[in-house]
């Protein structure tokens, strides 16, 4: 496993935040999700070989939640 951070860009509250990381939990190759609204940043634990596939249901558990939010690799 390997951490990884994104700047996360959009989210309105720490509500939101906060709903949009418990959604993310829910992905199963990933672990350890956080978001920190005050700073913009998400980040989790995923296996090298399987980040591909877990940003493509990042992104898509982002636009079902928060259609405005964009995340970028730091």
């Amino acid at each position: 496993m390997k951490d990884y951070k994104f700047k996360i860009e959009g989210l309105d509250c720490a509500v939101c935040a906060n709903e949009l990381e418990e959604s993310l939990s829910k992905i199963d190759l990933i672990e350890n999700v956080s978001i920190s609204f005050m700073m913009e940043r998400l980040t989790f634990s995923c296996s090298e070989d399987n980040l591909n596939s877990a940003l493509k249901q990042i992104k898509k558990t982002i636009k079902r939640e928060e259609p405005d939010v964009s995340i970028e690799e730091v």
